[in-house]
């Protein structure tokens, strides 16, 4: 087994500081969210308020509407968020709805050199989630991508949800043993530097948070890797009936990567090889 990704608590690092020490380095949060007017908008307001008005540390605030039927579009704009539809952006590399179609196109639409993802699920969410994220980036230019894990209230003291004990952890100590040590490989939580994500593709579905996460190890190595310990997080929990697909295609995702010749769901290829992106770039 490889070098492990090590570990820091979001705890450590203050907004303030760290919005201090950025210096012209911009940040973009982008939330991808489908059907999550319950939650979206005080996740919204609490980063505008805290992370936005009474420190720069945050410069762009991205809503990705992933397909909503509900008013989840509406009350992210309301609450300030620069709202985006997914089905509008990059029309010609559409390959149907997901959180990974979300993730890659909120790539696109965002400007900031750090990009943060959260979950839009999140019914405790603290900013701390936002800077403890961001401060491994900040502080040290070696590391190009961090990835939260947190306790859930769920469940008895640090752990992943079902999907994630039963299917990702044992599939990446099975065939990934140098990841085998990141505790929530599925966590919605991560940030990473523009000009490391924009080289990866993106798994349209429930894979993709594990197919960056492998392919980011393979890319930048372990040394330019970091967990962050966001303390305590509470999201909608599924029945075990709506987990199945997320399962299948977390394991699929998984032997893929490792070479596996099984059906996995579709990817959008790295923003750097279309001309679009590359024409933005340029632009900003």
């Amino acid at each position: 087994m490889g070098t492990s990704i090590p570990h820091i608590d979001a705890r450590r690092f203050v907004g303030a500081e760290l919005a201090e020490r950025k210096g012209s380095t911009t940040v973009s949060v982008c939330l991808p969210a489908r059907n999550e007017a319950e939650t979206v908008g005080p996740i919204v307001t609490a980063i505008r308020h805290r992370l936005m008005e009474r420190i720069a540390l945050v410069d762009e605030l991205i809503v990705v509407d992933d397909h909503s039927t509900d008013a989840t579009a509406a009350i992210a704009r309301d609450a300030g968020a620069t709202v985006v539809d997914a089905s509008t952006v990059l029309t010609d590399h559409d390959l149907g709805p997901g959180k990974g179609e979300a993730l890659w196109k909120s790539v696109h639409v965002s400007t900031g050199d750090l990009i943060v993802w959260c979950d839009s699920d999140i019914t405790d969410f603290d900013t701390r989630f936002v800077t403890g994220l961001l401060g491994p980036l900040i502080e040290d230019p070696g590391v190009a991508f961090t990835k939260g894990f947190y306790e859930r209230q769920e469940h008895d003291g640090v752990g992943g949800g079902r999907v994630t004990e039963l299917t990702a952890r044992p599939l990446l100590q099975l065939l990934f043993p140098d990841l085998a040590s990141v505790v929530q490989p599925l966590s919605g939580e991560y940030a990473g530097r523009r000009s490391v994500l924009e080289l990866l593709p993106f798994t349209v579905g429930y894979g993709v948070d594990l197919g960056l996460l492998i392919d980011v190890h393979r890319l930048v190595g372990p040394e330019a890797m970091v967990q962050v310990d966001l303390g305590r997080r509470h999201h909608r929990n599924r029945p075990l009936v709506e987990l199945a697909p997320q399962a299948l295609s977390v394991l699929q995702k998984g032997l893929e990567r490792a070479g596996v010749d099984v059906p996995a769901d579709a990817e959008l290829p790295p923003l750097v090889e279309l001309a679009d992106y590359r024409a933005s770039a340029l632009r900003s």
